[in-house]
């Protein structure tokens, strides 16, 4: 069975990521496309065999036979196109970040539930691999208590006239809001732990635009760990490092490369055992690293295949509104105090 996708937003990540993961799920299919630019809502209906190409979303959701809308358009768009989707009982899945703002963030969330729709949110890295297979690692107790963790993701991202993702008015912010939402989502999602506090710094230090080009803050964990995010478009890609990285009382974690578009990357595992007593000569030599080894796949298909399985049999989205609303609460409360609790 496949359930046919209407694409609001097909230029962009659509095209050049979740379109071509789509192709190869089992049980979706895109339908109709749409896109402001006539002749990308064209390329992409003939690329991949859409049976209608549009320029107005409205269009998209008057088809009886669509079942799921994909929105993938600009941040500033997704409100709007949300709340007429779940008005015309379409299931939702929605690129992140969400809204513009924690309130619109609400309101999203508040109308799919009110219309009894599926609302599912486009964080493709919570299927990658080796994050999968990192959470199972923490969750079986390898590495014991998480005490500390951190992620770091960041690009080269210079001055482009016009580009909204640069205008904080039409985004809702920069590197931050762009690349920190994947890094705070993993890190509660990977360890099993939720943010309870935070606090931080985002601004503009190297471009002229008005969204953030750098940010870092830390967060306080129900458990008491703390966890270090660093996002920024100022840094060089070939100079980052990109890693992300989990510490506890019995070992530690460090991937390197996964935080991408594609599954890829290495995971490096150092586990000690019981903790042994106090070492003054700090002997870090002793434990031969292990390196998970998995399968890869892509991750928007599996993305996609999940979300739509939760629509043939009327289950909760594995990724949905409610539990990614914690990230959109502590980008919002770093934005607006610099923190805060939760």
């Amino acid at each position: 069975m496949k359930l046919k996708w209407g694409i609001i937003g097909c230029g962009g990540i659509a095209d050049r990521r979740t379109l071509p993961g789509m192709m190869l799920a089992s049980n979706a299919e895109p339908y109709a496309v749409m896109d402001a630019n006539p002749e990308a809502a064209e390329r992409c209906k003939e690329k991949y065999g859409a049976k209608y190409a549009f320029t107005n979303y409205e269009d998209v959701l008057a088809l009886s036979e669509v079942d799921v809308v994909y929105i993938a358009s600009p941040v500033f768009c997704h409100k709007e196109q949300a709340l007429a989707a779940a008005k015309a009982k379409k299931h939702i899945f929605l690129e992140k970040p969400m809204g513009l703002s924690i309130e619109e963030t609400r309101e999203i969330v508040d109308a799919c539930e009110k219309a009894g729709v599926k609302l599912g949110i486009g964080f493709m890295m919570r299927y990658h691999a080796y994050h999968q297979a990192m959470k199972k690692v923490i969750a079986d107790g390898l590495i014991g208590d998480v005490v500390s963790m951190r992620a770091q993701f960041t690009c080269w991202y210079p001055d482009i006239p016009n580009n909204w993702r640069q205008d904080k008015t039409r985004s809702g912010g920069g590197a931050l809001m762009d690349m920190g939402i994947h890094c705070i989502d993993l890190l509660q999602y990977i360890s099993g732990l939720e943010a309870v506090e935070c606090t931080g710094y985002a601004h503009t230090q190297t471009f002229g635009y008005t969204a953030d080009d750098s940010s870092a803050i830390v967060m306080k964990m129900n458990n008491g760990a703390l966890a270090l995010v660093d996002n920024n478009f100022n840094i060089p890609d070939a100079a980052a490092k990109c890693p992300l990285e989990f510490y506890g009382t019995k070992g530690s974690m460090i991937a390197v490369g996964t935080l991408s578009q594609d599954e890829g990357g290495s995971v490096e595992v150092l586990v000690s055992g019981d903790a042994a007593g106090y070492d003054a000569q700090q002997n870090r030599s002793l434990v031969e690293p292990m390196k998970l080894e998995v399968t890869f796949g892509n991750m928007y298909t599996k993305e996609i295949e999940a979300f739509t399985n939760s629509v043939i049999n009327d289950t909760e989205p594995p990724v949905n509104g409610k539990n990614t609303m914690r990230v959109h609460e502590i980008i919002a409360a770093i934005y607006t105090n610099g923190g805060g609790k939760l």
